[in-house]
């Protein structure tokens, strides 16, 4: 298992099953506290195919080169950092996509995840991804007919390549929520359990690309959502996106969010996470851009 020091105590971690065990009873010195976040997530690509009117992915073309990613994931994982996840746009749009994640699986310990719509997964880029990503998080956004009108893609040919998805690693599936896609929750959820997926994450819409982001009244009807009883695969949340009256168990409480979290785009720029504004040149050292960005956040 992996071992990260920081402010809330040892932290182990196993990437193959993914368990997390944390010791907050040990006190570690701030000067052993390692100087990555627990995860990072790149978006390797701005591209893809789809058209969502609430995607928050710049419509620039950019593009990290594969080199860039393996050399910065090499650097996050000799300092502590756990995981890397890698999105868009749509990853597995890169032309190196497959190449990526073998790499990084293979040179490093972290982790590796992908979050995706799920419809370039065939028998061939399983095969090449088996044993080389960790878990895979499928976008859906709705069920059946609010589905195909938001995504433009075929819900069933979605569904009929769960089977190859959950081949490769455990999987949980994605939905943003706003008032489209309010009433397609428990359809989401159904289609969850049904597949075998590990968990549901809620995203609340965020106010991007001209879209007010979730309302109100859908927060409020989110929050009765969620208090209801749901056993059989846990509900997880975005972290910058909590809407007022949902209860989260958190265990790294009052952390500073680069301390659990960094984004890097598809311009080679960091940022805390992939809706924030403020961001900083990664240039020869993602390390050095972590300090350098912590410096501007606390100042603000």
């Amino acid at each position: 298992m992996k071992l990260r020091r920081g402010r809330h105590g040892l932290h182990l971690f196993d990437r193959a099953s993914g368990i997390n065990i944390l010791f907050d009873e040990v006190q570690v010195p701030e000067v052993e506290y390692h100087l990555a976040p627990r995860y990072a997530s790149f978006a390797l690509t701005n591209a893809c195919e789809l058209k969502c009117p609430y995607c928050y992915a710049p419509k620039s073309p950019a593009r990290l080169a594969a080199r860039q990613v393996t050399a910065w994931a090499a650097e996050l994982a000799a300092n502590g950092c756990l995981g890397v996840g890698f999105g868009g746009g749509e990853p597995t749009a890169h032309p190196e996509f497959a190449e990526i994640c073998e790499q990084v699986s293979s040179s490093t310990d972290l982790a590796v995840g992908v979050t995706t719509h799920g419809h370039r997964f065939g028998a061939e880029l399983a095969e090449r991804l088996r044993g080389h990503i960790h878990f895979i998080r499928i976008s859906v956004d709705g069920v059946g007919s609010t589905y195909e009108r938001l995504r433009g893609r075929s819900y069933a040919d979605l569904v009929s390549r769960l089977e190859t998805i959950a081949s490769i690693a455990p999987f949980g599936l994605n939905v943003v929520v706003n008032e489209e896609t309010l009433g397609d929750l428990d359809g989401v959820y159904r289609l969850a359990v049904s597949k075998g997926a590990s968990e549901v994450l809620l995203l609340p819409e965020q106010p991007v690309g001209g879209r007010g982001g979730i309302g109100a009244e859908a927060e409020m009807a989110l929050a009765a959502w969620v208090a209801a009883e749901r056993r059989e695969i846990p509900l997880t949340i975005s972290e910058a996106t909590i809407p007022d009256g949902i209860p989260t168990s958190d265990p790294f409480a009052g952390e500073p969010t680069l301390e659990g979290h960094a984004h890097v785009n598809a311009f080679g720029m960091l940022a805390e996470h992939a809706y924030a504004t403020e961001t900083v040149e990664i240039g020869a050292s993602l390390i050095d851009a972590l300090e350098e960005l912590s410096r501007g956040v606390a100042v603000r």
